[in-house]
Parts: structure tokens; C-alpha cells; sequence
């Protein structure tokens, strides 16, 4: 492949991040919207008349019939869908995120992700065992991207994915793109590995416990339970750990060989790398890249890994971060959260990322003082609220 699994669908990385805690933005408009099961969906995610999309669809039946899409599939697939107005909103409102490591890692390895990731890898211990031995991949590092792309399964994405990617390829943006994920998606059905009913995902197509786009599907998931489908939508994770770990192995994972570490920390020999400047430092080896290749993005490659590390009894990063640009440390963004929670004002969490949340009790906060109402942390409203 020349594209990552994902880079083309949303065009930055750390978008496989939910947001944790309720105070932290979900990275790049989180995929997975609704429950695991299909819980119940925005009116905006659900089917709309719109006689212009009614025919592009028709149109486009002719186009997949030419490319062998037999028209019972076509038929099945496309039974119950429809126009999806907030599909459109949501890829057309995506907001590229400039957020520090210190809050990428704050999420990506919070304690609760930690912690539940230390319970599914020792859930799944004898399935996660085989596939290491099978692909080479280790398996904490599997776990760790079923961690951040579906928080362990409870992520998994609701919206009918027919539906998600005839609305984004009718809607034009990236319309050749779509087609092609509508095809592949298609073309799963008509393979048998899911039912219509069943072939649900995130608002923009992505699939299963590791969030695939159908056409990475295609190419690299796996039937490791042996039943004859590559079913990355079921309850049991085997086949979507096994498709990640094929996925990676196939672009170039070397066994045996780290992901890297905190320079100072046990780290192998590698590239030096800084991403946030007077933070700590990693050093990386190829394998770096290989998961880069999963989402390409340095933040989302060094959350994987120090996850992994983290699922694998290792400790928090050592190094320290600098204050951030409004002079305060994570420890006083916390004390702000904590703070504007007690007085009435609440922060959906103390994570110390000052998400949507904190803002709007920042804001409320500085409304009731008679301040003006900027969002914005500082010193002087750190203590204020002392």
C-alpha cells in the first residue's frame, strides 16, 4: 500500500484517540459513534430523503455492476440505507488539532486505558499468544491499538457503513475515495464474512474492534478462528487482532525488535526523536514506522508504544513536560479542573487536557466573576479559585 489504513479517510493522525475522562476532545471527530451493539444513533446519522443522493445511487448501481457487483448484493446492501446529513457535517467540520504529546499521552495512556488494557490482554492472553507467534507482532503492542482505535471493543462504531460511504462518495469531497470504500464494503457483503443488518462502523466507514476501512479489509483481514469469515465486527476480538497484526507484519514488522522508548528508560538504539520541545525524547527503531504506517502520525505511533509498554507493567513516562503555553503544568491543569468542579462548574474529568469541557467551565467560571469570559486558563485564575 502507499497510503496508511487511514491517513486518506481522515488525513491526521491520533484520529483513532475517544476521548477519555469526558473533559478531552475526541481526536479528529472520533469515528466510532454509538455503541458497540449499535446503540442509538444522533437524528443526524439517520436517513434523510434527498432525491439528489436517490440518484447517485442509481447511477452508481450501474458503475458496481460493471465492476461484478451482482444486483442481489447491491440489493442487500442497500436495503434500509439512506442519506446521512451529519455524515457530511462531520467530514466537513474536522478540525486539524494541534495537541501537545503531554495531552496526546494523557489520553492514550490514561490509567483507565491502562488498566482495562492490563484486563483484555490477560482476557485474551491465549488469543493474543497465538497471534504473536503466528505474525510476530508483539502482543502488547496489538492490544494497545485495539485500545486506542476502540477502547477494547466498547468503541466499535454504530453507523451503517453502506449508508456512511454513499453519502461521503455522493457528497463529492473525496467522492472517488468513498466509491471505492462503498465497493470494497460491498464486496464484503457478497463474500459472506457480515450480514447487511450487521455491516456497521464509524460515520466515516471504519470497521470493527482496530477501526479498518473496507478496502484495507480487503487486503489484510484474516480468518484466525478458523469459522470461514473475517468477522472483525463479533463480540470475540480474534479475527481483528489477528487482521492488525497481519496488517503489520505485512508492512514490515521485524520480530523481535522494540517499537523504541523514553531515552533514559531502557530504550534501544535508534532515531532520537523530541515531538514536543523540552519533553522527553525517544528513541525509535524501524518497527516505529511500521506502526506509523497504521495511522501516520508520530503522537499516535509513541501512544501505541508507551501504552504497549504500560499494558506490559511498565511505568509512566520519567522525563518531565514544560508548562504549556498558558505557564501552567499538567499538575496545575488538574488543580484548575479540580478546583472549578468543586465550586459548580464542571469539568467532566481531571485529566489535566483542557478540552471543550474545561473551557466552557472556565468560561462560566469567569462569567460569574464578573471577568471576561476568554476560556482560557491562567495562573491568576488558577488562583483565583485557591
Amino acid at each position: 500500500m502507499n497510503l496508511t489504513r487511514r491517513t486518506t479517510l481522515l488525513g491526521l493522525g491520533a484520529f483513532g484517540l475517544a476521548a477519555c475522562g469526558g473533559n478531552s476532545t475526541a481526536f479528529e471527530a472520533r469515528a466510532a459513534t454509538g455503541s458497540a451493539s449499535g446503540g442509538a444513533l444522533p437524528d443526524d446519522l439517520r436517513p434523510v430523503p434527498n432525491a439528489a443522493y436517490d440518484a447517485w445511487v442509481s447511477a452508481f448501481r450501474t458503475r458496481a455492476g460493471a465492476q461484478g457487483i451482482p444486483a442481489a448484493t447491491l440489493n442487500a446492501g442497500f436495503r434500509g440505507t439512506g442519506y446521512l446529513p451529519g455524515v457530511v457535517k462531520r467530514d466537513r467540520n474536522q478540525t486539524e488539532f494541534t495537541r501537545t504529546l503531554e495531552d496526546y499521552l494523557a489520553i492514550a495512556a490514561s490509567d483507565e486505558r491502562v488498566a482495562k488494557g492490563r484486563a483484555a490482554f490477560a482476557r485474551h492472553r491465549a488469543t493474543l499468544a497465538a497471534v504473536e507467534a503466528r505474525y510476530g507482532v508483539p502482543a502488547e503492542v496489538v492490544t494497545a491499538i485495539w485500545g486506542l482505535e476502540s477502547f477494547y471493543g466498547e468503541r466499535r462504531g454504530a453507523v451503517p457503513v453502506i449508508s456512511a460511504t454513499s453519502t461521503l462518495a455522493f457528497d463529492g469531497r473525496r467522492g472517488a475515495f468513498f466509491e471505492k470504500q462503498l465497493i470494497a464494503a460491498l464486496k464484503i457483503l457478497q463474500n459472506g464474512d457480515i450480514t447487511a443488518a450487521n455491516l456497521k462502523g464509524s460515520w466515516a466507514g471504519a470497521m470493527g474492534h482496530t477501526q479498518f476501512i473496507p478496502t484495507s479489509y480487503e487486503a489484510f483481514a484474516v480468518d484466525f478462528n478458523g469459522d470461514g469469515r473475517r468477522d472483525i465486527w463479533s463480540d470475540d476480538p480474534a479475527d481483528s487482532l489477528a487482521s492488525t497484526a497481519a496488517y503489520l507484519a505485512r508492512n514490515g514488522w521485524t520480530r523481535g525488535i522494540k517499537w523504541g522508548g523514553e531515552v533514559g528508560n531502557g530504550a534501544p538504539a535508534g532515531s532520537i526523536l523530541q515531538p514536543q520541545p523540552g519533553g522527553p525524547r525517544f528513541a525509535v527503531t524501524s518497527n516505529f514506522k511500521v506502526i506509523k504506517r497504521y495511522n501516520n502520525s508520530d503522537s499516535y505511533a509513541i501512544g501505541v508504544g508507551h501504552l504497549s509498554d504500560r499494558i506490559a507493567g511498565g511505568g509512566p513516562i520519567r522525563a518531565s513536560f514544560p508548562p504549556d503555553k498558558y505557564g501552567l503544568t499538567k499538575d496545575q491543569r488538574i488543580s484548575l479542573q479540580q478546583r472549578l468542579t468543586a465550586r459548580g462548574f464542571d469539568t467532566g474529568g481531571a485529566d489535566g487536557v483542557i478540552g471543550p469541557n474545561s473551557r466552557t467551565a472556565i468560561s462560566a467560571f469567569q462569567t460569574s466573576a464578573g471577568l471576561q469570559a476568554t476560556g482560557d486558563p491562567s495562573l491568576d485564575l488558577l488562583r483565583a479559585l485557591e
